[in-house]
């Protein structure tokens, strides 16, 4: 009966003590099934502490030598926001960029503009009309937003992609680059940021890298040259064979062609009779005749330049249909590639939004001015058609 007894406690014992351990591993054990490099460290000296002098079941015993089938209880993932519809590539780099930190890697995206929806994000970039870091909201839209770089950068303000390169970059680099903090990650920071995040900016908020009054003697599309070059063998790369790539070049750049020409001949040259029959039509839009309207969305400024009559008023505005069922109003730039506009938007409603735009303009349905005035929205047909005369007439 004592030897019975005996048995009963020790059992009893082993449980408790199993079932006490379970607690205690508990959160590592998941770090560890999740990921985590500190667990085999904790588990050893769990392991060699406690496996052999105390009684514990064999359950827990595979868990702590790495044998167990033990599966991790599921963390939810974090979730970032950013606006549907037409994609740009501050966004989408913006995206990138915070997939490589800790915080946000292998984060969901969720592309919507609904504030309810944009709500319950973790980390929002490039919608909301809201930029305040301390809360993960990157925006850069609003009319009061005046970020740059630093003060170093005056003229470029930041898109999505610099804002977030701004504030998580550092994280970023040191992952891609395997650079920890100090002088040459500073270095690498201000390098990457005016090679190559300073052009997204430039580009997504209108910058122009040249006077306006001053015509390109070519037009800059691809970036195809420097592409290329950069597959050429470093200085310091001893392992990459120059033939090598060379192959990886050529096919590059023959991508790169019929990507082009499947575009124009697929979607540019189609779109030239949309453009034709909409300049037939424009003065039953407006008696002006500086409105164009288009049946859809469509390529349509390099066809403007080409078919516009040059003796009769230019062609101010353009509106579409979007994709959501809303309309736009764009304007005509003074070249295909220029980001300086033929006549902007009203300096009082750039950067100005839904109601307060409504107020501002008595137009009702308007959705946005864009900040630097090249782009707007409306519900409707009609608000969008109004917001253009009155445009005209300003």
């Amino acid at each position: 009966g004592q030897e019975e007894h005996g048995e009963g406690a020790a059992r009893a014992s082993s449980l408790a003590t199993s079932r006490l351990l379970s607690v205690l591993l508990l959160p590592a054990v998941c770090a560890w099934s999740a990921g985590s490099s500190s667990l085999p460290h904790l588990t050893t000296f769990t392991a060699a502490r406690l496996a052999g002098p105390l009684p514990l079941s064999p359950h827990l015993r595979r868990v702590l030598r790495g044998g167990s089938s033990f599966t991790a209880m599921s963390v939810e993932k974090k979730k970032i926001g950013t606006h549907d519809g037409a994609f740009h590539c501050d966004e989408a780099l913006a995206c990138w960029m915070l997939h490589r930190t800790a915080e946000f890697a292998g984060a969901e995206i969720t592309r919507t503009r609904n504030p309810d929806t944009l709500a319950t994000m973790d980390i929002v970039v490039d919608v909301g009309a809201v930029c305040d870091p301390s809360k993960h909201l990157y925006d850069h839209h609003q009319r009061e937003f005046t970020e740059t770089f630093d003060e170093t950068h005056t003229v470029t303000k930041l898109s999505s992609a610099g804002l977030i390169y701004k504030y998580f970059g550092r994280e970023v680099l040191s992952k891609v680059a395997g650079i920890p903090e100090g002088e040459e990650l500073d270095v690498l920071y201000k390098s990457v940021y005016e090679n190559l995040i300073e052009e997204v900016d430039a580009v997504d908020n209108g910058v122009s890298n040249y006077p306006s009054d001053i015509a390109p003697k070519f037009k800059v599309a691809t970036m195809l040259g420097q592409r290329v070059g950069r597959l050429n063998p470093s200085w310091n790369d001893q392992t990459t064979k120059p033939d090598e790539a060379f192959v990886k070049a050529v096919a590059m750049a023959g991508e790169e062609f019929e990507s082009v020409v499947k575009m124009y001949a697929g979607s540019v040259l189609p779109a030239r009779h949309l453009v034709k029959e909409a300049l037939a039509s424009r003065h039953q839009v407006d008696p002006s005749g500086q409105l164009l309207e288009l049946a859809t969305p469509c390529p349509w400024k390099e066809h403007i330049f080409d078919l516009e009559d040059k003796s009769a008023p230019p062609i101010l505005y353009v509106v579409y249909p979007d994709s959501g069922g809303s309309w736009r109003i764009q304007c005509v730039p003074l070249r295909a590639s220029s980001f300086e506009n033929r006549k902007s938007m009203p300096e009082p409603w750039r950067g100005v939004r839904d109601e307060a735009l409504s107020t501002l303009t008595s137009v009702p349905g308007c959705i946005f001015i864009h900040a630097t005035g090249f782009i707007g929205g409306a519900k409707t047909r009609e608000a969008v058609l109004e917001l253009a005369r009155m445009a005209i007439a300003n």
